[in-house]
C-alpha cells in the first residue's frame, strides 16, 4: 500500500521561503506522476499547485510560476516544492498527491496535509 508523508510546512512572512517534501514507500517511485495541491481556507477544493511526471516534466498554477518549483528524487522517493516569494494568498493547507501512471490504475493516494501560514 503507498503512504505519502509529508513535511515542511509552517508559519512564514510574506516574501519567505519554505520547502516541502513528501515521501512515497510501498510502492515504485517511477510508477508515479506526483503533485501538490492546496486547500486554502474556506474553500471546498482543493488545487492543483504543480505536477511532475516520472521523466521531470513539470507543469504550475499559473498564480505559483515563477515563484515555486517542484522537483523529484529518485534516490530518495521523494518529491520536494519549493515555495520563494510567498504570499498571504498561498496560506492553505497542501496535500501531496501520487497517482500511478503504469497499467493498471489506482486510485490517486493522498497524503496527510501539511500547514502552509503566510503572514506578518
Amino acid at each position: 500500500q503507498v503512504q505519502l508523508v509529508e513535511s515542511g510546512g509552517g508559519l512564514v512572512q510574506p516574501g519567505g521561503s519554505l520547502r516541502l517534501s513528501c515521501a512515497l514507500s510501498g510502492g515504485i517511485f517511477s510508477f508515479y506522476a506526483m503533485g501538490w495541491y492546496r486547500q486554502a481556507p474556506g474553500k471546498k477544493q482543493r488545487e492543483l499547485v504543480a505536477a511532475i511526471g516520472s521523466g521531470g516534466g513539470a507543469n504550475y498554477a499559473d498564480s505559483v510560476k515563477g515563484r515555486f518549483t517542484i522537483s523529484r528524487d529518485s534516490a530518495k522517493n521523494t518529491v520536494y516544492l519549493q515555495m520563494n516569494s510567498l504570499k498571504p494568498e498561498d496560506t492553505a493547507v497542501y496535500y501531496c498527491n501520487a497517482r500511478r501512471i503504469i497499467i493498471p490504475v489506482e486510485a490517486d493516494y493522498w497524503g496527510q496535509g501539511t500547514q502552509v501560514t503566510v503572514s506578518s
